[in-house]
């Protein structure tokens, strides 16, 4: 063997180590990142022992509280720095995560032990916590690192997206007039011939996004201006372009003309007034109106009669259909990131479609959902068909025989249809071609599953009754 090389820093020793923690994140020597999931593992371990304390099968929050703090604190805390790790995991990764999230599963749904994680993930709406994660990662690179993820998931570019700026847009000494912005109805300047008014809107339809301004000045339209933008940016975006070129036009104009533009929508006026605004139009916004004091920008409220705003209104409703194109409004960060949310559902359904485990509950919900069913811990037990059933035990060598007290093959259905003592409780049993038809049936039938219930709760509290002789 190679001895490793010594290396030494102003006359100390630099010791080899197998592994180093660098903001939050573990670094092996491997680069295979399994010391930070076993770390990030333990971690969790303790919050779902922690969790234990404040609720349990039959005591405590309820399962759609304890489903909430799974989703905000566990699935966040594991969710640091995936981007940097998680990008592309490996099938060791994906093994370790499931290993990682399969306690939690258990927990919130009361499952029993032996149910399928694949299973649980589909009665709880909780995708595999690599797609959550792999998601972090995509979006993360995208839009806030700004490296391109591979076509096959989208073709938008880093480029193409609107950047979310920060800091302050000037100096902070650096403000606007006080009487520049107003949110009081501006219609009352309307009727003075000394100030231009400009009308500004932003519409999103079925039909796409619009944007336009229109000049009246006494008592003429001087001029008008509308575009379509993609049909992925936002209503607020269109606001925001409208007022842009509105400002741009008016500032054009000789100095000695007021100008007073319209606007229907106070989230745009308020970011285009504020010098720290995260959106960049709103910057640009604000910058013109600083260098230009004789413009000034008031609310009107929308669809009250006003003869400036119903124009305005009108000249973005054409502009959806039949308007200019317009590309110098970048796409949104909700675009980016339902676009990334709708291909986990899918990516999701192509593993549930196709693994191996958890096929009873396929077979009832073929289809994954990210919102949890109203199933209770009866309803998991018994439609998984893992719980206290003599049949499900012995397949698992936790018991010696599969046969109930009563004589007969210890199944869920065998005690929902045939064994004397839940006779209170019995339906009708299917033929065996038919069984999975009526098990649909039965999981969609509330007074049936409420039967379930009963069934489930007597077993579990009389398991002596129900061991085989």
């Amino acid at each position: 063997m190679v001895r490793s090389p010594k290396i030494t820093w102003n006359g100390y020793k630099i010791n080899r180590v197998k592994s180093f923690k660098y903001l939050g994140i573990h670094v092996d020597d491997r680069l295979n990142w399994l010391e930070h999931i076993n770390k990030q593992g333990e971690k969790a371990i303790k919050m779902q022992q922690n969790l234990k304390r404040i609720a349990g099968g039959n005591w405590g929050i309820s399962q759609i509280h304890i489903w909430t703090l799974y989703k905000t604190v566990i699935e966040r805390m594991l969710a640091h720095g995936s981007s940097a790790w998680c990008l592309n995991p490996t099938f060791k990764m994906k093994r370790k995560l499931s290993s990682i999230q399969r306690p939690f599963l258990l927990h919130i749904s009361g499952a029993h032990r032996t149910t399928p994680t694949a299973a649980l993930q589909t009665i709880l709406g909780i995708p595999p916590l690599q797609f959550e994660l792999q998601f972090e990662a995509r979006f993360t690179s995208i839009y806030r690192l700004r490296i391109p993820i591979p076509p096959f998931i989208t073709d938008t570019q880093p480029h193409d997206l609107e950047m979310k700026a920060t800091g302050w847009s000037t100096h902070p000494s650096e403000h606007l007039k006080p009487n520049q912005i107003s949110f009081e109805d501006g219609e009352a300047y309307i009727a003075r011939k000394d100030i231009i008014n400009i009308f500004t809107d932003g519409l999103k339809t079925e039909h796409g996004v619009g944007a336009a301004f229109c000049v009246l000045t006494n008592d003429i339209w001087a001029y008008q201006w509308s575009a379509k933008l993609s049909d992925n940016n936002t209503v607020f975006q269109a606001e925001l372009t409208a007022l842009h070129e509105a400002v741009i036009y008016a500032s054009r104009l000789p100095n000695h003309n007021t100008s007073n533009i319209h606007v229907d929508n106070r989230a745009s006026i308020m970011a285009s007034s504020n010098s720290k605004s995260t959106n960049e139009t709103a910057r640009k916004i604000f910058k013109i109106l600083l260098s230009n004091p004789r413009i000034k920008v008031s609310w009107v409220k929308a669809h009250a009669g006003n003869i400036g705003n119903e124009r305005a209104d009108q000249l973005t409703k054409d502009a959806t259909q039949h308007g200019q194109p317009y590309s110098h409004t970048k796409l949104p960060k909700p675009y980016i990131k339902g676009l990334l949310r709708k291909r986990m559902p899918e990516e999701w359904q192509t593993l549930w479609k196709n693994g191996d485990t958890g096929r009873k509950i396929y077979n009832i919900m073929p289809s994954v959902s990210l919102r949890p069913t109203n199933w209770i811990r009866e309803d998991v037990i018994f439609f998984s068909q893992h719980g206290p059933f003599p049949a499900d035990l012995k397949r698992f060598h936790l018991s010696d025989s599969d046969y109930c007290s009563c004589g007969g093959i210890g199944t869920a259905l065998h005690y929902a249809t045939e064994c004397i003592y839940t006779v209170s409780w019995h339906m009708r049993k299917p033929a065996p071609n038919f069984e999975q038809e009526w098990l649909k049936r039965v999981a969609n039938n509330l007074v049936s599953r409420q039967k379930i219930r009963e069934i489930i709760k007597f077993i579990s509290e009389n398991r002596d009754l129900f061991r085989p002789p």
